[in-house]
């Protein structure tokens, strides 16, 4: 009876101590990030920089991080005893309008900006006043002139003056060495991305929301020849000037190379270029489809468990056929297969200069298992982020040639200027036969296929749909299996034998069936855009 006590204290003090554990497990490294951020934002204005910072700006020169040097009027709303009657007063003075004060004292525990560089007069005057909560501080601030514009692409500076996330993070380094400290000189990083793109490309996430109704969703343009970023977007976003409100800290991720994705159909053109290459498809050969296909005690199925008779590898693509993505990767076999995955890259990072760039070692497909090489055959059971499906893509476009996604494209240090070069392979990832062979394919998914909803007229374009099923995991629930949630995307490059962009676009969850229906048409209207704004002539009339 003894030991049976102790035995049963024991047992409570080992639960509770991994309670605790798990908790602290739970605070410091799974919300680690999120804490530090939050921490940071509470000392935002307590802590001004010590030396100027290097700005950012798009490349047509608008500028999306800037120094401030001045005062600000801050208030940190817990100390106010009366807000109705402070607000009044200080309104009066700083000419504000009462109600936005009101706003600001709501806030919490935050310091919230009131003003900046408030005159002489009014600093005496709300000096006299003596009103708890009101503070002055003198200082250089970091300012984000475009406020949620590509905010997980720049990332922001926290409260100890150190950058987080995306470009504030990665080159934080450079940032701070180029600043000008008061001599004068200019320090500036120029980004690769395009004003009127990036615009367009958010715009079209929050107006297609509306009517797709998905979670979350991205787009990535790109110039497939150098691999110059044009566009970087996602929905949702956070203001970088006012982060500390952000109540997850997973919306400063930027998506495009923080969160893993099952690329789904796009994935068939990496499959149908390896078997093209090695010549064992060609565009023309046929398999014949029976709406299903058995491997081992698995039963692999067509969308809708559709059964489309004999068919062509063209016609795979343009129907986006499960079994014929099978076919192909079996035509090629595992071990081929396996070595074009990791020829187009999607075992390794991009090496894109944002903070935080993830890249997964699929483990499962290495495994070699015939049922993961045929689902991975139409991009199920294979993690991969959005910028390693433009790398593969813009090998396709530009003639075989594997680039490294960048964003810098030249750094301002005084007068010493220095130009960002772009990073492109001396071998070819596939030849200029499979290129042009599989780029023919690909128009033909646009021109005949499930595509066709991103068509241009007078435009040849390249283009694959995409939807494939989230795993529970992915949802955060813990169970194996599929659920019935998507990710629906669309990628594609224009024009197609000429490239001059690629664009990706990506909608997490939405309430439609098919990227035919949801993706497609985004790409398809920031295509036309994008053909306008650069002035691209037709293919033909």
């Amino acid at each position: 009876m003894k030991n049976w006590r102790i035995n049963l204290i024991l047992i409570i003090i080992s639960l509770f101590g991994a309670v605790v554990i798990g908790r602290l497990f739970y605070l410091q490294i799974t919300k680690g990030d999120f804490y530090r951020a939050l921490a940071q934002g509470q000392q935002n204005v307590l802590f001004t920089f010590t030396q100027e910072r290097g700005e950012i700006f798009f490349q047509g020169g608008q500028a999306l991080a800037t120094n401030i040097k001045g005062e600000y009027l801050f208030v940190l709303p817990k100390e106010i005893i009366d807000k109705e009657e402070t607000a009044v007063k200080v309104a009066e003075i700083i000419r504000i309008d009462k109600e936005l004060l009101l706003e600001k004292f709501e806030k919490g525990s935050f310091l919230e900006p009131i003003k900046f560089d408030p005159s002489k007069e009014e600093k005496e005057a709300i000096e006299a006043l003596n009103l708890p909560g009101f503070y002055f501080k003198e200082g250089i601030f970091r300012e984000y002139p475009q406020g949620t514009m590509a905010a997980q692409t720049i990332g922001f500076l926290g409260g100890e003056g150190a950058g987080q996330y995306g470009i504030e993070g990665y080159h934080d380094s450079t940032l701070q060495s180029i600043g000008g400290n008061g001599t004068g000189k200019e320090g500036k990083i120029i980004l690769t991305l395009n004003y009127n793109i990036q615009f367009m490309a958010e715009r079209l996430l929050e107006e297609y929301r509306e009517i797709f109704k998905y979670k979350s969703g991205q787009i990535i343009v790109a110039e497939p020849n150098s691999g110059k970023i044009l566009a970087l977007a996602a929905y949702p976003t956070f203001d970088p000037n006012r982060y500390f409100e952000s109540g997850d800290f997973q919306i400063f991720q930027n998506p495009a190379v923080q969160q893993f994705f099952e690329p789904g159909s796009i994935f068939k053109p990496i499959t149908m270029a390896g078997a093209l290459d090695q010549n064992k498809v060609t565009p023309q050969t046929t398999y014949v489809d029976e709406g299903n296909l058995k491997i081992g005690g698995y039963t692999i199925y067509n969308f809708n468990q559709r059964s489309w008779g004999q068919r062509t590898m063209t016609e795979v693509l343009e129907m986006s056929i499960n079994t014929g993505a099978v076919f192909a990767e079996r035509s090629l076999g595992s071990e081929k297969f396996l070595d074009y995955v990791q020829r187009f890259g999607f075992f390794r990072p991009t090496g894109i200069d944002l903070q935080g760039e993830v890249s997964s070692e699929n483990k499962e497909l290495k495994k070699g298992y015939e049922i993961n090489f045929a689902t991975a055959s139409f991009g199920q059971g294979i993690e991969i982020t959005p910028i390693q499906m433009v790398r593969a893509f813009c090998a396709i476009a530009n003639g075989g040639k594997m680039v490294r996604p960048y964003l810098v494209e030249q750094i301002v240090d005084g007068d010493e200027v220095r130009e960002i070069e772009p990073e492109i392979s001396s071998d070819t990832v596939i030849s200029s036969t499979t290129v042009s062979k599989i780029t023919a394919m690909l128009v033909s998914v646009v021109e005949n296929g499930s595509g066709r909803r991103a068509k241009v007229p007078g435009y040849y374009i390249a283009g694959k749909t995409g939807t494939a099923q989230m795993p529970f995991s992915a949802l955060g629930i813990q169970q194996k299996g599929y659920s019935d949630e998507t990710w629906q995307s669309f990628i594609g490059f224009g024009p197609a034998f000429n490239p001059r962009f690629l664009i990706f676009v990506k909608l997490d969850r939405p309430e439609t069936t098919t990227s035919e229906i949801s993706a497609a048409p985004i790409f398809n209207e920031l295509a036309k855009y994008i053909i306008d704004y650069l002035e691209i002539p037709s293919d033909y009339d």
